[in-house]
């Protein structure tokens, strides 16, 4: 057993180094969601209610141009492996010209959408307050997708602090604008939903505008700047980071899509269930982004490991990186069911919505299991550059189990809200199981090689 423990207790100390600035900042992701969501719903039941359609609608695209921008990491890992300096500030260049042409893709297609809001079935007194807050979320995902470029740039270099500082400093910033807009403080408009928007908005220029200001002045990144001027965007880099970012992305997008979408059933059912539901959510985020710190960590280690040809290395890596999340998912799990009746008070003042996010926290310690692990062996793949199989997998997950068993329980079950959550650890789970498979299989064959 000692030597079991020895195969991964070396692994931990990295990987924590490497996840737990990024877990930060994810931490810091969930504290302004959290705040959004609590100024939002004490504001009004409605304009939350509101906030929960559009917010997953974007989720989707915005998980989607993550998972894409994530294409990059790898190969940033594996070039600062080789002290390619130069490579990797080309590669940067390139990405953000991918990223920003994903952007313009995305927008046109949110703006269909947007001209469509009105047939999706949500309640009729919410279209007043979702279209003006979804235009000011379009316009904010092209800084998104650039932020994410610089973002995954330093990660890859295990310069993982970076960000996350500028992810707290941006977090900050989105919360005071929350208090003064959504509220009238200070002078400021009292503007509801609308001025959680423009607030979300601002804080994602700012962002973008530090990273940029810091790569492009700052002398740490001075040998990278040096490969970026100098290098010109070309078709195999482009080529590359297409390849390895579309499957990211679509997986990652079909397992959001699959809670959006389960988000438009869930307004099916009401202005209450869709204010709980977006209350748990916002607190399913928390375990979300913690697991996808460490596995983003995951990556960069077994991407190190690929490129030394230490195949036993990226296995017990991305196993202690695995342990290391179920741990999280255990406290996660924990706190969640010891105050169960008192998060729907948390966010929202209506007892009505609180007793229905009680009711969900079951299925919610259900699926943590099954989102740890797709969450760790999806970025094993993605660290090794097999990415490929991720897409079908997802698709089979998400789309062909757990959105028509979200829909037969919920509805032709009748058991409402919580037979929506039901769906959501069969389809977790079953991706991580295969995600894991895969993982094996790959490692397998490379060894033989």
């Amino acid at each position: 057993m000692g030597t079991s423990f020895s195969k991964y207790s070396g692994h931990y100390g990295p990987l924590l180094s490497l996840g737990l600035p990024i877990i930060i900042g994810q931490l810091g992701i969930i504290l302004v969601s959290f705040a959004d969501t609590i100024m939002v719903g004490h504001y009004r039941t409605d304009d939350l209610a509101a906030a929960s359609f559009v917010n997953n609608i974007f989720n989707l695209v915005i998980i989607f141009s993550t998972g894409f921008s994530y294409g990059l990491t790898p190969v940033i890992g594996k070039l600062f492996g080789q002290k390619d300096h130069d490579g990797i500030g080309r590669m940067l260049k390139n990405s953000l010209l991918a990223n920003s042409l994903i952007a313009v893709l995305l927008t046109a297609v949110m703006f269909a959408l947007y001209l469509n809001v009105d047939r999706l079935g949500q309640p009729e007194e919410l279209l007043p307050l979702i279209r003006p807050y979804y235009t000011v979320l379009l316009v904010s995902l092209l800084p998104i997708l650039l932020f994410n470029a610089f973002k995954q740039f330093a990660d890859g270099i295990t310069d993982t602090v970076t960000p996350m500082w500028i992810l707290l400093a941006g977090n900050v910033f989105n919360i005071f604008g929350n208090w003064c807009l959504i509220f009238g403080k200070l002078g400021c408009p009292e503007l509801g939903l609308l001025g959680a928007g423009i607030s979300t908005l601002a804080s994602r220029i700012l962002t973008l505008i530090i990273f940029a200001c810091i790569f492009f002045f700052s002398r740490k990144y001075a040998a990278f700047r040096a490969g970026f001027f100098k290098s010109r965007i070309n078709r195999h880099d482009f080529g590359i980071l297409n390849r390895l970012g579309w499957p990211v992305g679509l997986q990652m997008g079909m397992e959001t899509g699959s809670f959006s979408l389960a988000t438009i059933m869930v307004g099916w059912l009401g202005t209450l269930s869709l204010a709980a539901h977006q209350v748990m959510l916002t607190v399913g985020q928390l375990g979300f982004m913690l697991y996808y710190g460490m596995a983003a960590a995951i990556a960069v280690r077994t991407s190190h490991f690929l490129g030394q040809g230490d195949m036993e290395k990226v296995k017990n890596s991305a196993s202690a990186g695995f342990q290391l999340i179920l741990m999280m998912a255990t406290v996660v799990s924990s706190g969640i069911f010891i105050f169960r009746y008192r998060l729907g008070g948390l966010f929202s003042g209506n007892e009505e919505v609180g007793l229905m996010v009680a009711q969900l926290v079951i299925p919610f310690i259900a699926y943590q299991f099954g989102d740890g692990m797709q969450c760790a062996y999806s970025n094993a793949l993605r660290g090794i550059s097999d990415v490929k199989p991720v897409v079908l997998i997802a698709f089979l997950a998400y789309f062909v189990i757990s959105l028509p068993a979200g829909y037969i329980f919920g509805f032709a079950c009748g058991w409402g809200l919580t037979g929506i959550w039901m769906s959501f650890p069969l389809g977790l789970t079953t991706a991580g199981i295969l995600y894991y498979l895969r993982f094996r299989q790959s490692i397998r064959k490379r060894k033989c090689i």
